[in-house]
């Protein structure tokens, strides 16, 4: 009986410090946070690919935390701001950042 008992708390106590592992920081991401902003990530960029004004090659999509990182060259003002709209309207995105520039 004390076999299983020592068997147990080993194997619970393994079961914390490999949880432990996954757990998020303030300066880096779990892995259910990855997971997260790697689908945000991949809605804004098809949000954007269906837009038929942008051109989705030249706008580079980052997010960290559900902030979204806009960057690249766009040809107007309002590109940038079309694709600033699309990346707020996904659903998950706490922030938009856009690090935009006109050519």
């Amino acid at each position: 009986m004390n076999r299983i008992k020592r068997i147990s708390a080993s194997l619970l106590a393994a079961t914390l410090v490999a949880l432990a592992g996954c757990a998020s920081t303030s300066t880096q991401e779990g892995t259910g946070e990855y997971i997260d902003d790697s689908v945000i990530t991949t809605k804004v960029k098809a949000a954007i690919f269906n837009e038929p004004t942008l051109k989705s090659a030249e706008i580079n999509v980052e997010t960290y935390k559900g902030s979204v990182q806009l960057s690249g060259f766009v040809s107007t003002q309002y590109n940038i701001n079309r694709a600033a709209e699309l990346a707020r309207s996904v659903s998950g995105v706490t922030r938009v950042r856009n690090d935009m520039r006109l050519r």
